[in-house]
């Protein structure tokens, strides 16, 4: 990615860190407000799991603990999302979906090139669906909406970024098929209605490295239908958003400075919970 003139990148990363700041802020607030206000509804996120007798034999922290990560996972991939999109807004035409003509015979080439994929007959690459959009016939045509996690165009390059983001990267053998054939219907439809796949790109992303920062991505279900040139792990996925080379090291360190709002909120989803826990 192109480094922002020193003139604006101090005002840029000021942008940043607000954004990332506010969703901290807002999240920390929601997150506590919902399950505060769910204390005494035996439907509850907390409350509908006491019932588990298993993970309550273990202990009421335990009990406790165990429906309050998941929630807590959850909601905090939902706000990185949306935090994402906000940042991205900023160097960013963002949009969530794209539409136009999909023909029949893209879509069957798709298929058959999953199908190799799936048997491991072939390794992904980047061309193997190059030139994808010479294969029509204007009687096989059909118009096609597919909803996007981000739809990026970048107005100086004229780059078209088509992204799927999954937070952790946790993808099984049906998800993984699903979401590259979904990603390369996309490219179809985007790249006929461009008429041409030059600036039209795909990416599989993460917004953190379940193998560790700077480690190779190795999930086995992700590598069987995504070429490495394919994936926006962790820093990259961060740092095209941004639009910058140090837009990961600015989210990350911005977050971390504003971890304590969101410690706050879950101690006091404890107090309230486990009132007599030390």
């Amino acid at each position: 990615m192109d480094l922002f003139s020193p003139v604006t990148s101090i005002d840029y990363e000021k942008a940043i860190r607000s954004i990332v700041r506010s969703s901290c802020k807002t999240f920390a607030g929601a997150f506590a407000e919902k399950h505060l206000s769910q204390i005494n509804d035996e439907d509850g996120i907390i409350n509908s799991k006491i019932h588990n007798v298993f993970i309550a034999a273990l202990g009421s922290e335990i009990q406790y603990y165990s429906a309050l990560c998941r929630s807590l996972d959850s909601s905090l991939g939902n706000m990185l999302e949306a935090m994402a999109i906000s940042i991205a807004e900023m160097h960013y035409q963002v949009t969530q979906q794209v539409e136009g003509n999909l023909y029949e015979e893209q879509t069957d080439y798709i298929a058959e090139l999953l199908e190799r994929y799936k048997s491991n007959e072939q390794k992904p690459k980047l061309d193997d669906y190059l030139g994808i959009t010479t294969k029509h016939n204007v009687g096989s045509k059909k118009n096609k909406r597919h909803v996007s996690d981000y739809y990026l165009y970048d107005q100086e390059s004229g780059m078209h970024y088509l992204i799927e983001l999954k937070i952790g990267g946790d993808l099984d053998n049906k998800k993984a098929r699903s979401e590259k054939e979904a990603l390369l219907e996309q490219y179809c439809i985007l790249a006929n209605t461009l008429g041409s796949e030059e600036k039209v790109k795909i990416y599989f992303a993460t917004a953190y490295n379940r193998y560790g920062e700077g480690r190779p991505w190795t999930q086995g279900r992700v590598l069987q239908f995504f070429a490495k040139d394919e994936l926006l792990i962790s820093a990259d996925f961060w740092n095209l958003v941004c639009k910058s080379k140090e837009g990961y090291d600015v989210v990350l360190d911005e977050y971390k400075r504003c971890a304590p709002v969101i410690i706050d909120a879950l101690r006091d989803i404890k107090d309230a919970y486990l009132p007599e826990a030390e």
